[in-house]
């Protein structure tokens, strides 16, 4: 499932200026707080401690397609964009010719890094690995990325064409001799390559479905042949295969093994889906090195604005929580120069904020952290009888407070639970980002915080004075 590149056009001022005041409460975080501290289960009773992740780390992961200064996009509204979302990084690179000093210039304003690649069809390794390193002079870099769908765009290398419903071996050549160059550039070696997306599609086995051929592979190119350090993929959450709206749409989508529904980690490495050649094995798929370089939905029955604003911030925590080193979601900004529906952004084409851009600006603001990582502290929490639904994510800041994120993914109704904190915590306060950035409920001396869940997250926050 292909979605494709976003642009710009004039009006974005103040995107404060043009959001709503307030959010109406919904089916969600109907918070059954009960003003008294809730009984543990046993006064004495030892939760395990669960080893909270710093902040940034999760943050870091959340990017987004754009292109930067071209395609109707301007730069000072594309580091307005950023900001206001709390991007880290940005997958974009040399397609549009923008200059490389326009992408410098929005990393000293925003500190977003780049996800680099030539673009659709393009083979400029050269301009790539000059724009890369200057881009690494000065902090800008996050990573190279291999070609873009040579399914869908096709691709010529050294005369050769292939791709689409060719033979895949120039596509092969060119990731090998990309991974090359990088790797013994003296200013790019310690950056990592992102491999070809969508090698699922591979018309022969010249084993894209690997980072690295094993021996044995039966592939076209040689075994102990290199592409990448990260497989690369374009998990869209939804699916024609897998019509309309599901508990765990995300959750699933995000999920490395055979039991996702979309055109996954799976069915580009494990087995490919065009014509089943053999990749790594489901054990293998669960730790191998990966990334998420476009996911997102257009707005189309049943998707409404509501329900693509919920599966954006809950495809971030779930490709986190699922092992996913980043995830980008296609698109920041909605391009107006495209056919078909182009509603996957952010923002619209003139740049008004969706209900996505809202509830992702709260979430990152809420979890924002601006101090160094810490040493990872340990907080002693249970959620018993866990609903298959709902999922948890413990994250600290740099000044001890721990953010524990609880999320739901129904379709409809919800799910009661009880999360146990380990012992009596002085304060803890409950954020919803589908309301505001500001507190809903702040708590002394709780030990159990009843929850009612149904569609989105909240964040349960403990200072790091708490004790038992």
């Amino acid at each position: 499932m292909k979605r494709k590149i976003a642009t710009e056009s004039l009006l974005f001022s103040s995107v404060a200026a043009r959001l709503p005041r307030t959010f109406k409460a919904r089916i969600g975080v109907l918070l059954l707080f009960a003003m008294v501290t809730i009984p543990s289960l046993n006064a004495n009773t030892a939760f395990a401690q669960t080893v909270a992740v710093p902040a940034n780390e999760f943050l870091n992961t959340i990017g987004a397609n754009s292109s930067v200064n071209a395609r109707g996009e301007t730069l000072q509204h594309t580091a307005d964009c950023v900001t206001y979302l709390g991007l880290r990084w940005l997958r974009t690179g040399i397609e549009d010719k923008t200059p490389v000093n326009d992408f410098i210039a929005l990393h000293d304003r925003t500190g977003v890094r780049f996800g680099w690649l030539v673009g659709s069809g393009g083979t400029d390794t050269a301009r790539l690995i000059d724009t890369a390193r200057q881009l690494a002079s000065h902090g800008a870099l996050l990573a190279i990325e291999g070609p873009n769908e040579p399914n869908n765009w096709g691709f010529t290398y050294q005369g050769q064409p292939g791709g689409g419903q060719r033979t895949w071996l120039p596509v092969a050549k060119y990731q090998r001799d990309l991974y090359d160059a990088v790797k013994k550039d003296p200013v790019l070696h310690n950056y990592p390559v992102w491999g070809t997306t969508e090698n699922g599609a591979e018309m022969d086995n010249v084993g894209l479905q690997f980072i690295l051929i094993p021996a044995g592979a039966g592939t076209l190119m040689p075994e102990g042949t290199r592409y990448a350090d990260y497989a690369n993929v374009h998990n869209y959450m939804y699916h024609p295969s897998w019509p309309g709206l599901h508990d765990n749409e995300t959750w699933i989508a995000s999920d490395p093994s055979s039991a996702t529904r979309v055109d996954g980690l799976y069915g580009n490495h494990g087995l490919t889906w065009a014509h089943k050649y053999t990749g790594y094995s489901e054990a293998a798929l669960s730790t191998l090195p990966r990334v998420t370089t476009e996911t997102g939905t257009t707005i189309d029955s049943p998707v409404t604005e509501h329900v693509q604003a919920l599966n954006y911030m809950s495809v971030y925590l779930d490709q986190f929580k699922r092992g996913w080193s980043y995830t980008s979601i296609y698109i920041m900004r909605d391009r107006s120069d495209e056919s078909g529906n182009q509603t996957y952004g952010f923002f619209k084409p003139d740049y008004t904020p969706r209900q996505a851009a809202v509830y992702l600006h709260n979430l990152t603001t809420i979890l924002k952290d601006n101090g160094p990582n810490i040493a990872p502290g340990k907080l002693g929490y249970s959620i018993p009888g866990q609903p298959a639904t709902v999922h948890n994510l413990l994250l600290q800041k740099s000044d001890g407070a721990f953010e524990l994120v609880v999320w739901d993914e129904r379709v409809s109704g919800s799910d009661n639970i009880v999360v146990h904190l380990g012992g009596i915590h002085p304060s803890v306060k409950v954020y919803d980002p589908t309301v505001g950035v500001a507190a809903i409920r702040s708590l002394r001396k709780i030990e159990s915080l009843p929850l009612t869940l149904s569609d989105h997250p909240v964040i349960v926050e403990i200072p790091a004075v708490s004790r038992r």
